[in-house]
């Protein structure tokens, strides 16, 4: 099977599944045992494959870390109870006080926040336009050891230079970090510009339904991890393609917990087998709603922020590396409109956060999810006070932009 939905559908049957069941079955024992105590300490040493403690590894979760790691094109993956939870634990297990870390500084708001903690405790960050490369490789110093970005940044869309990026880590012996999370694994791979290791949030596109909490982190098989200094010499065994991978769970997902359920990986992994269905729809709507907003009078609109639109900064990139141009887009109403009088107008669209959702969500973003990094921080990076981000969803699109217009004449 060479298709993206044929591979992830059938991913389960790969490899035998209790029963015959076509899903892989819901394990939510927490300890699983052996008849011989040999094989218990084989297991534990890493000398063997198996299961021990649910904190590290279960049945139901390696099939869901089998199934993306087959999207990313990956060698292996290791799944947590959400996406921050990812990113933090990789971070805490690869580097030490005094690394330095190269970070797009147009980021979730939730991860600028983790790395100014991190800034705190004895790592230090740099926030750069990532747009450009040249502004990366004048922040690297003699400590850098990673550089963060995000394919589309959530919310303005700005696009890294990706590419340019990659080559520039490679060069330089860095370690790559691409979360994917707003583009998907269904629209781009990051291990096409030569990314170390991915992140995805689980709880947005790939499992789509705004059910669940799980994150991801994927190894690509692109870095040469026998270079890295900060290997302990326990995970110095082996193919050194999965030392990283396999410090991040040993010394991350183990010491500080942060645990994908059996459930809610069997939940992911059921929303993930129409992630392509579901993105072809939610990038379409997109397009549409992006170009009906950018057709409005600037009595009602002062910009629209999409990709997929012409006149986006990044237009020509977001088309090399994507094809589509994603599902979230970001607009600003205009200063003589009421902001909180259009948003309660909206009848099909949700006003809640999250994104990667089924169903259409919009959220006033200065007021919310950029309120505590305070003004001086959100008009560097160009967020203004009436700032609307919109996670398109699958529904009918006439109702969509229909809505959208009845908002417009009723506010």
């Amino acid at each position: 099977m060479k298709g993206f939905t044929s591979k992830i559908v059938h991913s389960d049957r790969q490899q035998a599944v209790e029963h015959g069941a076509v899903h892989k079955p819901v394990h939510d024992s927490v300890a699983f045992s052996f008849e011989d105590a040999h094989e218990l300490a084989a297991v534990f040493q890493g000398k063997q494959p198996g299961y021990t403690y649910g904190r590290q590894v279960n049945p139901t979760v390696t099939a869901l870390e089998n199934k993306i790691t087959a999207m990313e094109q990956g060698v292996a993956s290791v799944c947590f109870g959400t996406g921050m939870a990812a990113i933090g634990t990789t971070m805490f297990a690869l580097l030490r006080a005094g690394d330095h870390v190269v970070s797009s500084a147009f980021l979730f708001g939730n991860t600028t926040s983790l790395f100014n903690s991190f800034d705190r405790q004895g790592l230090n960050i740099s926030f750069v336009d990532a747009t450009n490369v040249d502004n990366v490789a004048n922040a690297i110093t003699a400590e850098t050891k990673m550089v963060f970005v995000e394919t589309i940044a959530n919310p303005r869309t700005q696009i890294a230079d990706l590419k340019a990026i990659g080559e520039l880590c490679r060069q330089r012996g860095l370690i790559y970090v691409v979360d994917n999370t707003m583009t998907s694994p269904y629209l781009f791979q990051p291990r096409s510009v030569g990314a170390s290791l991915v992140i995805n949030s689980l709880t947005k596109y790939i499992s789509g339904h705004g059910n669940v909490l799980g994150g991801v982190v994927t190894e690509l098989g692109t870095y040469d991890w026998g270079a890295f200094q900060n290997i302990y010499a326990d995970y110095r065994k082996g193919d050194s393609v999965r030392w990283g991978i396999t410090q991040i769970r040993k010394k991350g997902l183990r010491d500080l917990g942060a645990a994908l359920t059996a459930q809610s990986a069997h939940d992911i992994s059921k929303g993930a087998e129409t992630l392509a269905l579901r993105m072809e729809r939610q990038c379409s709507n997109a397009q549409v709603l992006a170009e009906f907003l950018q057709q409005q009078p600037s009595s009602s609109v002062e910009a629209v922020y999409y990709p997929g639109l012409p006149q986006h900064p990044q237009y020509q990139r977001s088309q090399d590396l994507f094809g589509r141009s994603g599902a979230i887009l970001s607009f600003e109403l205009s200063a003589d409109r009421d902001l909180w009088q259009f948003l309660n107008a909206l009848q099909v669209a949700i006003k809640s956060t999250n994104l990667g959702d089924n169903r259409s969500l919009v959220i006033p973003v200065a007021q919310t999810i950029y309120h505590e990094v305070g003004p001086k921080v959100r008009a560097d990076m160009g967020i203004a006070d009436t700032l609307i981000r919109v996670s398109v969803g699958i529904e009918d699109v006439e109702d969509l932009t229909d809505d959208f217009a009845q908002a417009f004449a009723r506010s």
